[in-house]
Formats: C-alpha cells, sequence, structure tokens
C-alpha cells in the first residue's frame, strides 16, 4: 500500500471518529446531547407538582375537613381526593387548568354526601385530635396537616405527622368518637 492512500484511510478514519459517524461516538454525543434534556424534563415535572400543590393549598374553602391530592403525567395532571363542598371540586379543576404547562386535567375528586350525623362526627373528631395535648400544635397551621374524612359515619385521617406517635394517637383519639363506624389511618410520617 503506497504511504499516501495509508494517509488518505487514515485520515477518512480519523474524521468518521471525530465527525461522530462511529457508534460509540455517536451514542457519546447523543446522551450529552440528551442529559439536559432529561434535567430540564424532570425539573419541570418538579416545579409542575409544586405549583399543582400551592395552587390547591391556596383555595379558599380548602379545610381540614377536605382532602385533594394529584398525579402529574407529563402535562396532564389528575386530581383525586375528597371534598364536602362540590364548588370546591369545580375550583380546584379551574386553578389547576391555569397553571402554565398543563394541557389536560382529569378531575376524579369525590364530593362527600351531605349528612347531618357525617358533620357531627367531622366537628367531634377535629375537637378531640386536635385539643390532644401534642397534637395541638398541628392545629396551629393554616390547613391542618391532619385531614379528616367521614363519609356515611366511617372516618379516614389523611396527610403528613411529626413522628408514629402523634399518628397513633391520633388513630386512637378518632377512634374513640360516638358514632364512627370506623377509622382508616392514612397519615404518612414526615421524613427527616
Amino acid at each position: 500500500m503506497k504511504p499516501t492512500a495509508r494517509l488518505v484511510r487514515l485520515g477518512v478514519l480519523a474524521l468518521a471518529i471525530l465527525g461522530g459517524t462511529s457508534p460509540w461516538a455517536t451514542s457519546a454525543f447523543a446522551q450529552e446531547k440528551a442529559a439536559p434534556h432529561r434535567r430540564d424534563a424532570k425539573r419541570q415535572q418538579a416545579w409542575l407538582e409544586n405549583e399543582v400543590r400551592h395552587e390547591l393549598v391556596m383555595l379558599p374553602f380548602y379545610s381540614v375537613f377536605d382532602n385533594l391530592a394529584f398525579r402529574v403525567e407529563g402535562d396532564k395532571v389528575t386530581l383525586i381526593g375528597q371534598v364536602t363542598r362540590p364548588t370546591l371540586k369545580s375550583d380546584a379543576e379551574a386553578v389547576v387548568k391555569r397553571i402554565e404547562g398543563v394541557e389536560a386535567v382529569v378531575n376524579k375528586i369525590e364530593v362527600l354526601p351531605v349528612s347531618p350525623n357525617d358533620d357531627r362526627i367531622r366537628l367531634a373528631t377535629y375537637r378531640a385530635i386536635y385539643s390532644t395535648v401534642g397534637l395541638d400544635r398541628y392545629a396551629l397551621q393554616a390547613v391542618p396537616p391532619i385531614h379528616i374524612i367521614v363519609k356515611n359515619g366511617h372516618v379516614t385521617l389523611e396527610g403528613v405527622v411529626a413522628n408514629e406517635s402523634d399518628r397513633n394517637v391520633a388513630y386512637l383519639k378518632a377512634s374513640g368518637v360516638s358514632g364512627v363506624f370506623s377509622v382508616t389511618n392514612n397519615l404518612r410520617v414526615e421524613k427527616k
């Protein structure tokens, strides 16, 4: 092989490698280009979740007797939970639809039935939990973190508490309320 032909082949090989036409160069280049996009997508997802959470908590009639939760899947937000007022369900959907980046909202929020007995149980459970020494500190927040959901005499506790002891005490206090058929304790312990 002539030296000139060898140099030409080496030059073509070098250009192929440096130009990104080899399989390993292409995948490394593609991964490098895609990494910021993935980071941006994760950052966008986290921003969207924070915005949705903020808008839901800021609803004027959102109370300790309502439970609003959501799932974000790309640009679609699914609202779930239970509310005592039908207007809160429609208000939640309306504020989430206005958030930049939200293309679709699926509203699966359940409106709890109107019942004087459930209202009595709500108030009695609220008093039992939030008047207990140790749990009373949670009542000082704008929207207390222990949500009391009552449906046909069945109580569900939703939210976040500081430790396992608070979780157990809230359950015991709710279980002791007269007229309660069952208590489901979905309280989560805050991560340290």
